[in-house]
């Protein structure tokens, strides 16, 4: 009787009796979340996984071998559950079952710890080679193979090749056609037709691997400084025009550097006015007049010994050549790129007053981001103002002036678009019309300037939109150069309540369609469409669609019945529980049940009381980077982005209580964002992320893609980018994560991404879209890069790495040169 006894009522270590009390812990606290989420109709798996725990964690307090055997039942049921909700995919399986997979190889490697009182020759003795914990192991080992799999293949990766470039002659006939030697690059996107595309092509897929850093420059100019907001930002793409380069800064400098060696030859300083209360403090660029009736003959010449002798030829200016800088108090400055002095007779004393017919001043509440467009006779301005903090806010017009004078020519407010006749002296423009923001485009051979449209704030709530409002809104608009009359309008979205304002370049491009050479113009958009249109008349090239979209809008709003959906989309799939992801299955639990606790019935899901999922958020699948494009073979280097974000409104009972608190708010006289003063509803809008910061749909976040433009195809599709500079530890797995800032395309048959979240500057074969190189950045890269060729005839990649305030990107001052190295 006694050795029975003794049998039974084994020993039961601290180690046992404290593992089984975590395991109960667990199974508690997933039996209790797990259980709600089913009772919003969510998975059972969970509530079950719980109870299992529990009785498991019970077991270990003194019937091991039950213990283990019922552990590797649970996670064999687990591999199969898992394996049914997302098949052989790597991140959504590690999701699932890390920690159950971490918690069974404790229990083997802690067996002969679990009760060392016991003798080995007592039959109660668990051993490694006893058949529960050979059980055990072998189902660790089942998702070790399933894990192995899944490394061997990207089930979201899509293969393919586009044809291989064609001959650089005709790409470099292309760039003399647009008035720009190949080895220089005049404006944002190089052209106004704003492609991102090099005539260069020295740099090859062969060669690539050897590229090496020619210089780099610091320009001293870090964000961090008292006033600045959150979101300040070194976004700048630099112009090189002879052998210059020039660049503006966060704060709002102008630097000119030896396009060879980096030094620095000049810099001006505007002087930056007043305290300004800002929501972006950031200059994506320059813009670049060259000496009249002479054109890139004279422009080349920018820092070579024949300037002077051309700047005599030019005529009485002072500035044969201009450069143009938008500052943050709201003027445009015009500078000689010779000696970066201001061209007086520009303007009033060099600049331009933007504040002029502008009503609701407030400092630093509007200003123009992105570089001007540069015609033979004119400047067109945009601008940005005050995202969502009000209804009464600047104007969104766009005015020409004379690009010698500075005098207005014409303005165009998309508020009263029929009259564009320069605004007579004491009045103002229309209040809170919808605003460009970003870089817009122009074809003076057709005389049209094309504006990619914002929307009127605030974003979430349009039940006061007027009829001229709701037809320009996240639009983008062809205007007459000359007149700035409307020629065609295209609306990306209608009635736009989720922040999706056109926020890319315009791409111009011709094109063969169906055997006919098109003028085309090819629109990115923030919920991943991209439009190609005919230049001409702003229709459709590929087709476009009207899908039936979610209705059911906020009080006192309304929501379109369809939404236009392009044959080149990269719209992400609509979410579902299944998508749910997070670090661990805890927090997957989390993201689980906050699915459920939203409204989402898909793409344009209407913000509500209640809290939206926004999938894509207003990050956006394509932001201000816009893409690239080859214009000899008509293909485009992509970026796709998708991140999902919430949207809650959130009632309003006066025009002055704060609702919405953001820490980033700039110290001034500005509100918070989002608090969209005057509407009904204030917002929330934030990313979908679970409690430990990671995103609630599972990865890849960050891809890039080649499309045939000619016929519409996506050719390959792959992830980019690693989680290196986001992750607690910085260890460079590669998950996908997205990129701001654009690519880059040469005529090598190389294309170029610095934006990644990761602080890498990527080469890719344009063909396939292969990773060829990478770099190691000292800061953030989100800008986009641009190539040149310096004094000595060499093809040199140019990146600008500073960080983005907004994304929390490593800070910096850096601008790098690359260059092949030498055999």
């Amino acid at each position: 009787m006694a050795a029975v006894l003794s049998r039974v009522a084994a020993p039961v270590p601290f180690l046992a009796r404290l593992f089984g009390g975590v395991l109960l812990l667990l199974g508690f606290v997933l039996l209790a979340a797990g259980g709600w989420l089913a009772s919003v109709g969510g998975s059972w798996y969970y509530a079950l996984a719980g109870l299992s725990f529990a009785v498991i964690g019970g077991l270990m307090w003194g019937r091991l071998r039950e213990a283990y055997l019922l552990y590797a039942l649970f996670f064999l049921a687990s591999l199969a559950w898992s394996l049914w909700e997302v098949g052989i995919d790597w991140w959504p399986l590690a999701a699932r079952l890390d920690l159950p997979w971490v918690i069974g190889a404790l229990m083997l490697a802690l067996l002969p710890w679990l009760h060392p009182s016991v003798p080995d020759t007592d039959p109660r003795r668990l051993r490694w080679s006893s058949r529960p914990s050979q059980v055990l192991m072998l189902s660790l080992l089942a998702f070790v193979g399933v894990a192995v799999a899944s490394w061997t293949r990207d089930v979201h990766a899509l293969e393919g090749e586009i044809a291989s470039a064609s001959e650089s002659g005709s790409a470099s006939a292309a760039a003399s056609a647009e008035g720009v030697p190949a080895g220089e690059w005049h404006a944002y996107g190089r052209t106004q037709m704003g492609q991102r595309y090099s005539p260069l092509n020295q740099i090859t897929p062969q060669n690539v691997s050897s590229l090496a850093m020619a210089w780099e420059f610091r320009t001293g100019d870090m964000r961090g400084q008292p006033g600045d907001p959150k979101e300040t930002t070194f976004e700048v793409t630099p112009l090189k025009i002879g052998q210059r380069l020039f660049l503006c800064t966060p704060h709002q400098s102008v630097l000119a550097l030896d396009a060879t060696t980096g030094k620095e030859l000049w810099r001006y300083d505007p002087k930056v006015q007043g305290q300004l209360a800002l929501q972006h403090l950031t200059c994506r660029g320059l813009s670049y007049q060259a000496p009249p009736e002479q054109g890139a003959s004279v422009s080349a010449s920018v820092g070579s010994d024949a300037s002077a002798g051309s700047a005599g030829s030019a005529g009485s200016s002072e500035c044969p050549a201009k450069l143009f800088m938008p500052t943050a108090d709201a003027r445009l400055i015009a500078l000689n790129p010779e000696t970066g002095k201001v061209c007086q007779r520009f303007g009033k004393n060099g600049e331009i007053n933007l504040w002029a017919g502008m009503p609701n001043a407030q400092p630093g509440a509007y200003y123009s981001t992105s570089p001007v467009v540069v015609t033979r006779r004119l400047l067109i301005v945009g601008g940005t103002v005050l995202d969502n903090a009000s209804t009464k806010e600047q104007s969104g017009v766009i005015r020409a002036y004379d690009i010698e004078t500075g005098a207005l020519v014409w303005n165009w407010d998309s508020g009263n678009p029929d009259v564009t006749t320069p605004l007579p002296a004491g009045q103002t423009y229309t209040p809170n019309s919808p605003n460009s923001w970003s870089v817009a485009s122009a074809d003076e051979q057709l005389g049209l300037v094309y504006l990619p449209i914002g929307n009127q704030p605030p974003d979430q709530w349009g039940g006061h939109r007027s009829a001229a409002v709701e037809r320009y809104s996240s639009s983008v608009v062809a205007l007459d150069i000359n007149t700035g009359q409307v020629r065609w309008v295209f609306q990306t979205v209608h009635h736009d309540l989720w922040d999706y304002d056109v926020p890319a370049q315009p791409v111009l491009v011709d094109l063969t369609i169906n055997g006919q050479r098109v003028p085309a113009l090819v629109q990115p958009t923030k919920q991943g469409e991209l439009f190609v249109l005919d230049r001409r008349t702003g229709q459709p090239v590929h087709p476009v669609r009207e899908v039936a979209v979610p209705q059911g809008a906020a009080t006192g709003d309304h929501t379109a019945p369809t939404q236009p959906v392009s044959a080149i989309s990269f719209e992400p799939p609509k979410l579902s529980e299944k998508d749910m992801w997070g670090a661990t299955m805890l927090d997957q639990l989390w993201c689980r049940i906050a699915f459920h606790g939203l409204r989402y019935e898909g793409r344009f899901t209407p913000p509500s009381t209640q809290g939206s999922i926004i999938n894509p958020g207003n990050f956006g699948v394509f932001n201000w980077g816009s893409i690239a494009v080859d214009p000899v073979r008509g293909i485009a280097f992509t970026t796709p982005a998708v991140l999902a974000f919430t949207s809650q409104l959130v009632p309003r009972q006066d025009d002055s209580t704060m609702l919405v608190q953001d820490e980033g708010k700039p110290t001034g006289s500005l509100p918070a964002l989002n608090e969209n003063f005057g509407a009904p509803f204030a917002s929330r809008m934030k990313p979908f992320t679970s409690p430990l910061g990671v995103p609630c749909q599972a990865p890849p976040w960050g891809t890039v893609a080649g499309v045939d433009l000619n016929t519409g195809q996506v050719a390959w599709r792959h992830r980019n980018g690693t989680v290196r500079d986001l992750s607690p530890v910085p260890v460079p797995i590669r998950m996908g994560v997205p990129s701001l800032g654009g690519p880059l395309m040469t005529a090598g048959g190389v294309a170029f991404l610095s934006g990644s979240m990761d602080n890498y500057v990527r080469a890719y074969d344009v063909r396939n879209g292969h990773q060829l190189w990478e770099d190691r950045l000292p800061a953030g890269g989100q800008a986009t890069p641009m190539s040149y060729q310096d004094a000595q005839g060499r093809q040199m990649l140019l990146v600008v790495a500073g960080g983005h305030g907004s994304t929390g990107t490593k800070p910096g001052d850096y601008v790098r040169a690359y260059v092949l190295k030498q055999p």
